[in-house]
């Protein structure tokens, strides 16, 4: 089936990590394999960092073993640091991301690290992955994070942003992302970092964002994504995540309501909705305390949907 926009499903790390309960490994097996069943193709299961830190993330290693062996699915895995990357190569990873924040108050917060730390651990890790075997190379990502604002720090300099992108990319990294980690952007301000990214990178470096609905924003900024030519948006399944190191930083975009109005507006996602919104009801039952938004699954698909 061809695919027009890839949803990456980040409820796995972004959502788990975010909220109280520890959801047990089999739990988490059982959602990835409904939701591949479902169609979805791309899946962060999870982060490469101690335990103390994030136990609700502690099996990580195991969940990405377990979901590398499932036809045709793209397990994505989240490594704030050249060994987070060793972790999650050796586990069958197939794309790592390494979160660097464009605000330097919530870079420390996040990884106590400066930019100019992260820059060099930057350079270790595409050092490391040169020296794989292609076979067991995965794809490096760096994710410009808090890139359109800070709860912490405020507003960000889209100039900063753009020179930050530049520099990462000089250094060998194979894609940067743009994630609106605190839910501040809006639909003008994405156009401008987007066109400002290919403009001194090249398009090829820039295919995917992570938004958040924190402020109602998120749908709105995934279609001006989509308008420009993005290719590929993270969603949270119930919507549920956020940033445990940015205050407020709630609310990812809801996969359902985003997989709704791409295949209704006859974009093609590769994903069922019906078997999604069931998938919804696994993680409801796994997860009784946490709340779970969107309102494709409580409104019902409308008489006539057609998937695109």
């Amino acid at each position: 089936m061809k695919i027009d926009v890839l949803i990456s499903e980040v409820g796995l790390r972004d959502g788990l990590q975010s909220v109280a309960p520890v959801m047990p490994t089999a739990d988490k097996k059982a959602w990835i394999a409904a939701q591949h069943a479902a169609g979805c193709r791309e899946m962060e299961v999870g982060s490469f960092v101690p335990a103390r830190l994030l136990p609700q993330l502690a099996d990580t290693a195991e969940v990405v073993r377990y979901a590398a062996g499932l036809e045709g699915l793209c397990v994505a895995a989240l490594a704030p640091n050249l060994r987070g990357l060793r972790d999650a190569a050796a586990n069958g990873a197939h794309k790592v991301t390494l979160p660097f924040s464009m605000s330097e108050t919530h870079s420390l917060k996040n990884l106590n690290r400066t930019h100019a730390q992260v820059m060099e651990e930057i350079r270790a890790c595409v050092a490391f992955l040169d020296e794989l075997p292609a076979n067991r190379r995965p794809q490096f990502e760096v994710s410009l994070s808090t890139a359109f604002g800070c709860t912490l720090e405020g507003p960000v300099p889209e100039g900063r942003v753009l020179a930050c992108a530049e520099r990462i990319i000089g250094l060998g990294v194979d894609e940067v992302g743009l994630s609106d980690t605190t839910g501040y952007g809006n639909p003008g301000q994405l156009k401008r970092l987007v066109r400002g990214i290919w403009r001194e990178c090249g398009k090829d470096k820039l295919s995917g964002v992570h938004l958040h609905n924190t402020r109602g924003q998120g749908l709105a900024n995934a279609l001006m994504a989509v308008e420009l030519g993005i290719t590929t948006l993270d969603a949270s399944l119930g919507g549920i995540g956020g940033c445990p190191f940015a205050p407020g930083a709630s609310g990812n975009i809801v996969t359902e309501d985003l997989v709704f109005l791409l295949e209704s507006m006859g974009l093609s996602t590769g994903i069922d909705l019906a078997a999604l919104i069931e998938v919804r009801e696994l993680v409801e039952a796994a997860l009784p305390e946490v709340e779970l938004f969107g309102f494709t699954a409580d409104a019902g698909l409308p008489i006539g949907y057609r998937a695109a």
